[in-house]
Parts: C-alpha cells; structure tokens; sequence
C-alpha cells in the first residue's frame, strides 16, 4: 500500500530539514500527521530521505511544483515516469527528485539505497527508475581531480558490498585484519577478509543506521546508531548485540565512537550537538552539551595524554575534552566559512583536518592554538573529507572531484602527492590505518570497501 501522509512540501524542501537528524525529523513528521502512526517503511525512508539529502546535495533544475500532479511535480516523459510517481511519494513530494543532479552511478546508488531502506520497488524495477532520473536529470559535472605526481608507491584494491545500496559509511580495521563496515542504509554491519575476499554481514535491530565503528579489547565490534539512538556492541561470535540507550531523548544521533586506554567509550552526536562518555562495565552514560550551538561534534581523536580532540562540522572550531572533568574547550579556526568534519593527529600531538567547505588541509597546534592551512590540491570545491595518519605522513581524500582523490602529504617537506581512486570513490567518508601499517576505505556512492597497500 502505498501511504501518503500529510507532510507539508516547505518541510521536506527546506535545507533545514536535510540537516536534521532521524529522530527529530520523524518527530516533526509524526507531528504534521496530527500524531497518526507511521509505518516502519515510512520512518525508515523517510531517515534514508534525509541522510540522502545531506550526502548529495541537489545542484538545481527548478521545476514548478503542480498539486494536479502526482507527487505534486510534473515529470518528463519516458519509461519509469509512472514507477517514480507510484513510489517514489511514499514518504515526500517529488521536490528533492526533480531539483536534483546526479550522474549515472549516483542515481543508481541513491535508488539501491532507498530500496535497502524500504522503498517498494521490485529489483526489476530498479534499473528502471535509475535510468528513467538519469535521462531526466543528467548529473552536472563536478571539479576534475588534480593529480600530483611524487616518489611515493601505493595500490588499490576495491570489493563491492553484498547488499545494494548499503552505503558503507565508516570501516574499522581490526586486529585480527579483517575490515568492518558501516552498512548504514542496508542497517547491517559486514565483515571483511581481505584475504579471501570473503564478506559476512550481521543485521542490525530496525532502523538502526549505523554509522561510526570501534573495537573493544575482546574482539567485541561497538557501532553508533546514527538513525536509532543508542550505542550497539555485536559480538561477532555469536551475532548476538546489546544496546545502550540514551538517558536523554535529546541525544538522538550517536556518531563516532573511540574507546580510551582505560576502556572506556567516548562518543560524538553530530546534530544533538553533544559528547558522551560510557562505561560498558556498568551501563553509565553521561552527556555534556556543546558550548556552541549547532556545533555538530563529528571526528575524533585521543593526545598522547589522553585528551579528546574533536572537529565541529557545524563552525569554525576544534573542540577538545578533559576525560576526568568532561570539561570542553574550543579552538577557533581563522576562517568563519571553514567546517573542519574529519581529525588526525601525528605523534607530536598535532592536530589535523580537512577544511570540507573550503578545500584545505588545516594543522593545530593545541599548545599555542596556531592554525596553519593547505590548499587541497584540487582546489577549493575538493571538499577534504576521511583523513588518518601513519608514521607521521598525512592521508586523506578529496571528495568533491570527479574521481575521489587518495592524497598523502608530508607535514616534514610541505608537499603533497594524490592518486585518482580507481571505482571513483564516490564520496570516501572514512579511512582509517590497518594492523600493517596500510588504509582501509570505505567509498559510500560506490558500494566498495577499498584497501590501500603502501609500499
């Protein structure tokens, strides 16, 4: 059956409403219904509508909206006009379908995506209705990536994720060596071999969405339920997953878990706005609120002293924690347009990040707050996102070029080195280091997991 609740056009088309996180935003919806129950299938594309909104933001072919039609948009003509009509409005009008511009693969990626999180489309009728978007809002092209030539030696290897549309969004690399994946969109977490290239996938409690991912000391795989509002541990051994909730309704999306050397996990929740620290031992958690309003907390990293370091998406600041007090404090970048969303440090406790609105690669330095900045080799549109550092040298990616760009950057000589990403990448939204001293990637518009050998 195909629901259509009432759900006013200004709200899905708002770019408010693409930053706003799953909860809040089916509590606004359930809101507009007069308080009506919503199906799993409507909350669950409705989360998979907003994370797809803020991942790819529409570039514009403004179309009229016209209440005769269905979904309150006239649509081109050509075969899947009538499925996107059928399905396609179960949980919005057709605003964000007809003002959107995406290449080929990312209609595909964005219709595999909204299946996995329930859309009624047969599996036939996928390729239909990607092809049907693609001819009817062709995708405009994004900045060409620079590639810089250097000494350094890497290779690429790159495994598709069994379920379309998972939208892989963090990988953890293991001690055992095996890769782990967010499967956000498809809600299941999946395990990779990189030797054998075998992957295993464990199915999470609905509507979970996770995203980041860490290891516990016994081998336990710990995940933040971006969409579900909790903390998740799986045991890998016997599927089995124990949740810990929020003891505040209003911290509605864990993000980026990291335990600290004594155990204990600590946690960003991006649009919450907040940082939190559990104890798995007793089930404790505890909450502080940002000093700045809709800061978004994001990345994280531990000091050779243990302190938390953060970026803040939503401005122009770095924050850190004390672990003992759960004191903030923040560090302003010099540029009020700069969105630091990923961190890194180097073994000098430096901290690093890509400057996502504005093409930069920044360097802190905690002691005395200097900032000092990089032009990403891509230029400004590059759009810096996953970032880590082995042996000191600095890895990230650029996700706003066409490809994705792996780049590396030596803090010692100030030069940088990139390599176009073989599948394109496709917005990599994370990277982290191997047991052996590589990178493991997730490419999310792709469907990959990649790993990178340095040589």
């Amino acid at each position: 059956m195909n629901m259509k609740p009432t759900v006013s056009v200004d709200l899905w088309s708002s770019w408010a409403v693409r930053k706003l996180s799953a909860g809040r935003l089916a509590a606004r919806a359930a809101a507009l219904t007069n308080g009506d129950a919503m199906s799993k299938s409507f909350l669950l594309i409705l989360t998979a509508a907003v994370s797809l909104g803020a991942a790819l933001p529409a570039l514009g072919q403004a179309l009229q909206p016209d209440p005769s039609q269905p979904g309150g948009f006239p649509l081109p003509d050509g075969n899947g006009k009538q499925l996107v009509q059928q399905n396609c409005v179960s949980c919005h009008d057709l605003r964000r379908v007809v003002n959107s511009s995406y290449s080929p693969g990312e209609w595909r990626n964005v219709v595999d995506m909204m299946k996995a999180a329930g859309a009624p489309l047969s599996d036939d009728q996928v390729p239909v209705v990607a092809n049907y978007l693609n001819a009817s809002f062709p995708g405009k092209p994004k900045p060409v990536a620079v590639i810089v030539p250097g000494s350094a030696n890497v290779s690429f290897k790159e495994w598709t994720v069994p379920t379309p549309g998972s939208r892989p969004h963090d990988p953890l690399a293991t001690r055992d060596g095996a890769i782990w994946y967010s499967g956000q969109m498809a809600n299941k977490l999946g395990r990779l071999d990189p030797v054998s290239g075998t992957i295993k996938e464990y199915p999470l409690p609905p509507r979970s969405g996770p995203h980041g991912l860490t290891e516990d000391k016994d081998g336990n795989i710990w995940y933040a339920a971006n969409f579900g509002g909790y903390i998740g541990k799986l045991d890998p051994k016997t599927g089995d997953i124990k949740q810990y909730k929020m003891p505040d309704p209003n911290a509605r999306d864990p993000h980026t878990p990291l335990f600290d050397k004594d155990g204990i996990l600590w946690f960003t929740l991006q649009n919450a706005n907040m940082v939190g620290r559990l104890d798995p031992q007793t089930g404790d958690v505890k909450l502080v609120t940002m000093p700045s309003p809709k800061s978004q907390p994001y990345g994280m990293v531990f000091d050779s002293k243990g302190t938390i370091f953060f970026d803040e998406f939503g401005t122009n600041k770095i924050g850190s924690m004390d672990r003992a007090t759960m004191t903030l404090h923040e560090y302003a970048l010099p540029d009020a347009g700069s969105r630091p969303r990923r961190i890194a440090i180097t073994s000098d406790d430096t901290i690093w990040y890509g400057d996502y609105s504005k093409g930069r690669l920044g360097k802190l330095d905690p002691k005395t707050g200097k900032v000092t900045e990089f032009p990403s080799p891509s230029g400004p549109r590059s759009q810096p996102y996953g970032i880590t550092v082995i042996d000191d040298i600095v890895w990230y990616n650029e996700s706003g070029v066409q490809p994705n760009t792996l780049v590396r950057f030596d803090p010692k000589t100030e030069k940088f080195q990139t390599w176009a990403i073989p599948s394109g990448g496709d917005v990599v939204r994370n990277m982290m280091p191997t047991r052996d001293g590589n990178i493991a990637m997730s490419e999310s518009g792709a469907n990959h997991l990649a790993l990178v050998g340095l040589k």
